[in-house]
Formats: structure tokens, C-alpha cells, sequence
């Protein structure tokens, strides 16, 4: 009895303590969160501000969002599949369980898939290609039926025998070396290895060099043992795995390939196939390293140059001698339905201005990295956002969340629903917020400049759950930790402000940003999740939980991260937009433009000069034939000043908003969050980039032959790269042209 008399006494005694104790930290915690600001909110919003995110927080769960993972990759669910419609459904069930109102908006695009694959060596000796991964007991998955096979989206039909030539990664620059080395690849079959750009560029760049097929496998260097333990004792890719994907030419147009510009709804106009130039026009296929091994141990010819060794077990040599293959493909060119699921809340008070959240839901298999981790953090997202309305919360702005279909293929479900409402999306969506898989370790984040204050912000406030600092100290410290030299670490150690990257494509920001211009965001953590699985019948819940993020605690984070930048959108008193950082950033692409035209100045006339010297040898290994190249043209004056005067403009702007928008009262003038929101529609090309209309944006695409790969002041850059001074002297006129318009714009927005 005196024990449990003792414990009353000190239960009675801890209630008035604890009773105290709470009371001091509520105190605490106001006063800390009025403290702080956030861009856009009033002083008093703030800390009201700062609560409701700790409440949303307060909804996600890590082990919730481990059982959506396991439940929408539990069946293969590529566009067009009955598993694709099963978990739309189960999404769309989900959304309205939450509170949205939703529901699914249908579209009919062209999706192939294959009827033969026929991969088979006849000379010198024979041999036929696997073109399967097998099932494997670690991995429950990974032996269901529906799996689409091993292939490439949108290869031509063929029937091609050929010689064989080992092309390296595929890109310009191999072929500029196999031109130096007297191999041309016109009539032949290449083989690439992947990696070092979008898997699209290397059928591009081969069709463009005549070659009548391409085959596209890992190398284990890159992708395989040489990294790691391969799948199911480690990560990595096993000698089956294979990267199936679209090798549609999306740097040209994404969505379906029948109906640019337009929506793919029962009343469009549809092109002919033939007639749609993002399509290609060879045989493409993509193997294990399992079988190109035979092919590329049989290869004759020179041995490759430095730096185009891979890991397997010989030495590799270039080919277009005595090995040949023959390749046969056709396809089920078939019309299927795209399911995109859209789910809203109204705002309260501005219901036509829209904070847009994205990520898609279609696999090329099972899918459970690439895109179910991020669609379930998402999900996690809209669960949190319903709990919020159950007590009485309301967001000023309308959300709309868009769980996307057909983006594997290349980018339908948001490409078709951008284009089938262009118009009401250009006048009432303020922002866009991407993710798409997502895994362990650091924050990755990029999207329109003017938004860099807003994600910095958040970057600070949202906490990394393996080291228990911020996502921006853990991603600052991995720059440092990342960077070449001591001064490069000390510069990133004195970073006080998250970067945004530049977006080029990939995912389904594209058709917002680089089409309609609207502010755009895309998030995801990665950087410790590395492995082989992508786009593979391997990339299962089994891999997910053992190698990619096996406490789902980076789902919470990233839910954290995107679910703050959707929450201060929807509910800021003046939209978080800071165009000056955008003016930074611009003038820092104008200036390493300049200094690149200088370098390639300065190189060619070095290059030129040496060409004409009598002692000089392009090779020192006399078993090696190398073809002497021609001079360059040389690098011709090009005048920026147009495009510096522009951005003297923007500055005088920027400046000059920045500072009324600090005087202002919040609720003086309703009109000016659209007015922000609007502004970067102004850096839109009427006509597009040259060659490829649809992409309109004057400051970021993805590059014609990088393809993901962002190429920033593209009509600029990408005709300095391709040398047509013409038509870089015309862009550099154009692009100040935009930017002059765009200073113009904000000038008119008075605070």
C-alpha cells in the first residue's frame, strides 16, 4: 500500500506540474510561431499558418502509406490494362473517401504493345535471344501473368538483318568518333548502352544515321554487378533485368502521338500514324546484359575507343564486320482508354484560383518505385487535407489533386488533359506540384525560379527522419560532401538557400510548364535508393520495402514537402512568387552563354590550327585507323546585347515589384495573385522552339538530344551547340524579345 500511496501522492502532484508545464508550452509554441514569417502571410496568418501544417503532419503515416504501396503494385498496371482501371477506381474511391469531390476523365490515345519480338544472332555463330526476366521466389510478384514483355513504346514495325556496331551510349558525340574511326553505321543494326541520356535519343540519333535498327541494353557497368549485389541478394540489376520504356521522340511533342494541341477526346481530329514526326521510323528493342553479351563478345573490328568499355568479361571491339543479326517486331497498335482521376476542393474564397498536386498512376509492370511510391505519398497528402476539413478548416484557394495515367508511354493522361483545357487552365491554375517515385535519401526539387523562396522555406521546416535535420542542412551537407574540391565544399557549405534545378522532362510537369506556362514544381528524395529494378517486373513491393525506403518514412517526407508548398499556395494572403530570383537565375543561364560562345571560340581556333600542322597525329596507336576531320567553321560574333538589355529590364522590374509588394497591405488588391500567377505565361514563344512547336517556354526544355535533360535559354543554346549561328543570332533577338515582354508584364502588377 505505501508504494501505490506514494505513486498517488506524486500523480497528484505531476497533474498540477504537468497541467503548468503544458500551459508554458503552448505559450512557447505560439510565441515561436509568431516569430516566425512566411513569404505571402501576414504576421498574424503565420503562426495560424504553421498550425495547420502541424496538423497535417500530424495525419501522415508511414505505415499507412506501406500498405497503399503494397496494394496498388499488386497486380501489373500499364495503360490500357484492367489493372490500370482497377486502381484508378481504387484512387478514385480513395479521394472521395477523403472528402473530394472526383472523378475520372477519360481520354482514347494509341498505345502499342507488342505481338513479336525476335532477337537472333546468324553470324558468326548463332544464337537466340531470351527476351524474358524470370520469376523469382524472393519476389512475389514478379511471376503474374498480364506483365507487358520486354519492349520499347512506339519502335517502328521491322523486319531488319543487318551487321552489327557497338555504338557506345548512342549519342552525337560516339558517332562523331565512329566517323573518325572510318565506321559508318548506314544499313547496320547498332547496339547502345543505356545511360547518359534519355534511352529515346539513341534510336533518334542512329535513324538519323542511317541505321535500319537499334538495340538498347544495361551494361553492368552502369547498371548491374559492377555496382553492387544484384537483384534479389541486393539492388541491383540482375543479368535478366530489362529497362522496358518509351523511345517516343517526346523532345519533339508528348501525349498521344495522333492528336498534338489537342485533347484525345471522342471529337478529335486524328493524324495518321505516319504522319505523326515524334514517331520513328526503325526497329528498337531493349535486352538483358544476359543477352547482349554473345552479340557483343562476337564483335570484330577496332577495339573501342577510351571510355567506351564496359564491364562485361572482354574487350570490346566496335563491330560492322563479320557478326550479324536479325531483328523482328511488330506491334498491336491499338486505341485504349486513359484514365486520369481528378479530385477537388473548393476554395472558400477564390474557388477559380487552382493549386494543382500531380503524380501518375500507370506502371510499365508492377510499378511499386516508378510511380506508386509517390502516388502514395500523395494519397497520404489527400487523407491529411480531408482530416483538416473535418475540423472545420477550409482552403482559401481550390486544390485539385491528378493522379495521372498513361505518363510511362509518354506523358498522356497530363499531356491530354492539359491540352483538352488549355484555356481554363492558363486562367485559373497557379501552380502545379509534381512528384513521381521517390525513395531514400535527399530532397531533390526543381521547377520555375520565381517559386525558389517558397520551397526554400519549406525545405527548412520539414525534417529529414534518418538524421533529424532539415531536408535543406541534409541537402546542403550532401553538396558539400558530393562537391570536387575544398573550395567547392566551403562554397556549398555556405549555401543559405535552397536551388531549385531547371525541369526538362520526364515527368508529368512538362505539358504545365513548357506548354501552357504555369508556374511548376517538381519533388522527390532519392540519392540512397539506388538500384536495378526500374521499368523492370522487379520493381515490386518485395524490392521497394527491402532496398528503396523500407520505413516508408521518406514518403512521409516527401508528403511533408509537397503537402506544405500545396497548403501555403492555397492559403497564402499574396502568393509567394519572387521574380528576382528568376531574374538571377536567367542572367546566370545568359552569362554561361556567353562564356560558352567564348570557349568554343577559342577551342575551334586551336583545334583548326593544329589541323593544319604537319606533325600532328590524331592517334598515336598505329593498329588504329582514325579518318582526320575537316576544320570547323569558326565561331562568328554573336551579338547578346539584346538579350542583356532585356535582362537589365527584368531587373528594373523585379526591383521595383519586390519593393511594392513588401509595402502592401495583404487585402488591398484581390486582382494581384492571379496577376502573379499569370506573369510567367508571359515567356512564352508564340511559335515555339524551331523544330519542335509545342514546346513554347523561352527559358526551359528538355534538349532535343538530351531528351529528360534540361536545356536552359533553349532556342539559344541548342543552336550554339548545333553551330547554326543564324539562328542563334535570331533566338538571342527572340528570347529578349520574350523577356522584354515578360519585365513589361510585371511592371503593370501594382501592389
Amino acid at each position: 500500500m505505501r508504494n501505490v500511496l506514494i505513486c498517488t501522492i506524486q500523480t497528484s502532484s505531476q497533474y498540477s506540474y504537468m497541467k503548468k508545464y503544458k500551459l508554458l508550452l503552448l505559450v512557447f509554441i505560439s510565441l515561436k510561431l509568431s516569430a516566425q514569417t512566411i513569404t505571402g502571410f501576414s504576421s498574424n496568418d503565420t503562426a495560424s499558418q504553421l498550425q495547420t501544417e502541424q496538423k497535417f503532419d500530424a495525419q501522415l503515416n508511414a505505415d499507412h502509406i506501406g500498405a497503399t504501396i503494397k496494394q496498388l503494385s499488386s497486380r501489373p498496371h500499364n495503360l490500357g490494362s484492367a489493372g490500370s482501371k482497377a486502381v484508378a477506381d481504387t484512387i478514385l474511391n480513395r479521394y472521395k473517401s477523403y472528402g473530394f469531390d472526383a472523378h475520372i476523365e477519360t481520354f482514347t490515345v494509341l498505345f502499342p504493345t507488342p505481338k513479336t519480338r525476335v532477337l537472333e544472332m546468324i553470324a558468326p555463330t548463332s544464337y537466340k535471344a531470351l527476351l524474358k526476366e524470370p520469376a523469382l521466389k524472393e519476389d512475389a510478384t514478379s511471376g503474374q501473368e498480364d506483365q507487358l514483355p520486354t519492349y520499347n513504346a512506339w519502335s517502328a514495325d521491322g523486319d531488319v538483318t543487318a551487321a552489327l556496331v557497338f555504338v557506345n551510349y548512342g549519342l552525337p558525340q560516339d558517332y562523331d568518333k565512329l566517323a573518325e574511326m572510318g565506321i559508318d553505321v548506314k544499313g547496320k543494326i547498332v547496339i547502345a548502352k543505356y545511360g547518359h541520356s534519355w534511352r529515346g535519343i539513341k534510336p533518334k540519333v542512329a535513324q538519323e544515321h542511317g541505321a535500319v535498327g537499334c538495340i538498347i541494353y544495361s551494361d553492368p557497368m552502369d547498371d548491374g554487378y559492377f555496382q553492387g549485389e544484384v537483384y534479389p541478394e541486393g539492388a541491383y540489376k540482375n543479368e535478366y533485368g530489362v529497362q522496358r520504356g518509351s523511345v517516343m521522340d517526346m523532345p519533339i511533342y508528348p501525349g498521344d502521338p495522333l492528336t498534338p494541341n489537342v485533347g484525345a477526346d471522342s471529337s478529335a481530329i486524328r493524324l495518321d500514324r505516319s504522319a505523326a514526326t515524334n514517331l520513328l521510323k526503325i526497329p528498337v528493342l531493349p535486352i538483358s546484359y544476359h543477352d547482349a553479351k554473345p552479340l557483343l563478345e562476337s564483335l570484330d573490328g577496332p577495339v573501342v575507343p577510351d571510355g567506351w568499355q564496359g564491364a562485361l568479361p572482354f574487350t570490346y571491339h566496335m563491330g560492322a564486320g563479320k557478326t550479324k543479326v536479325h531483328l523482328k517486331l511488330e506491334f498491336n497498335w491499338n486505341m485504349v482508354p486513359c484514365y486520369d482521376v481528378i479530385a477537388m476542393i473548393k476554395g472558400a474564397q477564390y474557388p477559380d484560383e487552382w493549386v494543382m498536386r500531380g503524380n501518375h498512376h500507370d506502371a510499365w509492370v508492377n510499378g511499386a518505385d516508378d510511380p506508386i511510391s509517390g502516388q502514395s505519398a500523395m494519397l497520404e497528402e489527400a487523407k491529411a487535407i480531408g482530416e483538416l476539413l473535418k475540423t472545420g478548416w477550409k482552403p482559401k484557394r481550390t486544390i485539385v489533386y491528378c493522379s495521372w495515367d498513361g505518363e510511362e508511354p509518354a506523358l498522356i493522361g497530363s499531356t491530354e488533359f492539359a491540352e483538352e483545357h488549355t484555356k481554363e487552365l492558363q486562367q485559373k491554375a497557379i501552380v502545379y506540384i509534381n512528384s513521381d517515385g521517390n525513395g531514400r535519401g535527399f530532397l531533390g526539387a526543381g521547377g520555375s525560379h520565381a517559386l525558389q523562396t517558397l520551397v526554400d522555406e519549406v525545405a527548412k521546416t520539414v525534417n529529414d527522419p534518418q538524421t533529424n535535420v532539415s531536408v535543406f542542412d541534409r541537402w546542403k551537407a550532401n553538396k558539400a560532401a558530393n562537391a570536387s574540391t575544398t573550395t567547392a565544399k566551403k562554397d556549398a557549405l555556405n549555401i543559405t538557400e535552397f536551388q531549385l534545378s531547371a525541369l526538362g522532362s520526364g515527368s508529368d510537369y512538362s505539358p504545365f510548364l513548357q506548354h501552357l506556362g504555369l508556374p511548376s514544381l517538381d519533388f522527390g528524395f532519392g540519392g540512397e535508393d539506388g538500384g536495378g529494378e526500374y521499368h523492370s517486373i522487379y520493381d515490386s513491393y518485395d524490392d521497394y520495402r527491402r532496398f528503396k525506403d523500407p520505413t516508408f518514412a521518406y514518403g512521409v517526407a516527401l508528403a511533408k514537402v509537397a503537402g506544405h508548398t500545396v497548403l501555403r499556395m492555397a492559403d497564402a494572403d499574396v502568393l509567394p512568387f519572387d521574380f528576382s530570383k528568376l531574374y538571377k537565375t536567367t542572367d546566370g543561364y545568359a552569362n554561361d552563354l556567353m562564356d560558352m560562345t567564348k570557349d568554343m571560340r577559342d577551342a575551334t581556333a586551336v583545334e583548326n590550327q593544329l589541323l593544319t600542322r604537319n606533325d600532328y597525329k590524331l592517334a598515336s596507336d598505329p593498329t588504329k585507323i582514325y579518318i582526320q576531320p575537316a576544320p570547323k567553321d569558326e565561331v562568328p560574333f554573336l551579338d547578346f546585347s539584346p538579350l542583356q538589355n532585356a535582362l537589365s529590364s527584368l531587373k528594373t522590374s523585379t526591383d521595383s515589384l519586390n519593393a511594392g509588394l513588401k509595402k502592401m497591405n495583404a487585402s488591398s488588391n484581390e486582382n494581384i495573385n492571379l496577376e502573379l500567377a499569370h506573369a510567367e505565361q508571359q515567356l512564352l514563344f508564340e511559335n515555339g522552339l524551331p523544330r519542335r512547336s509545342w514546346y513554347k517556354h523561352s527559358l526551359y526544355a528538355p534538349g532535343f538530344y538530351t531528351g529528360y535533360g534540361v536545356k536552359t535559354l533553349p532556342g539559344i543554346r541548342e543552336a550554339i551547340e548545333q553551330r547554326n549561328w543564324k539562328e542563334a543570332q535570331d533566338e538571342i533577338d527572340l528570347t529578349a524579345q520574350s523577356i522584354e515582354k515578360f519585365a513589361a508584364y510585371l511592371n503593370t502588377i501594382k501592389p
